[in-house]
């Protein structure tokens, strides 16, 4: 079973950064695909990001430029830089494990972009 705990959301004012990190246990960190989702109050969730075990990423057109996600292969752990934050990139962010059929889902946490 995996286990996906996300940590690093907050409020942040337009314009700043937060950093979220994912730690994965109870698995072969490697053998996943990582994710980043985020649902906003009344929208469907979408995809924020994602990367391979080898480094290759994916991103959202919305926030293609001002966010990076990164993982530490070594310390089973997935990251998001998100810098220029804007108040539609307020959401619940959910890390999320993929491969093949099975797919693991951490708890989210809550980003709140507002001045």
């Amino acid at each position: 079973q995996v286990q996906l705990v996300e940590s690093g959301g907050g409020l942040v004012q337009p314009g700043g950064s937060l950093r979220l990190s994912c730690a994965a246990s109870g698995t072969i960190f490697t053998m996943y695909v990582m994710g980043w989702y985020r649902q906003a109050p009344g929208k469907q969730r979408e995809l924020v990001a994602i990367i391979t075990s080898g480094g290759i990423t994916q991103y959202a057109d919305s926030v293609k430029g001002r966010f990076t996600i990164s993982r530490d292969n070594a310390n089973d752990t997935v990251y998001l830089q998100m810098n220029s934050l804007k108040p539609e990139d307020t959401a619940v962010y959910t890390c999320n494990a993929h491969r093949g059929l099975m797919n693991y889902w951490g708890k989210g946490t809550l980003v709140t972009v507002s001045s």
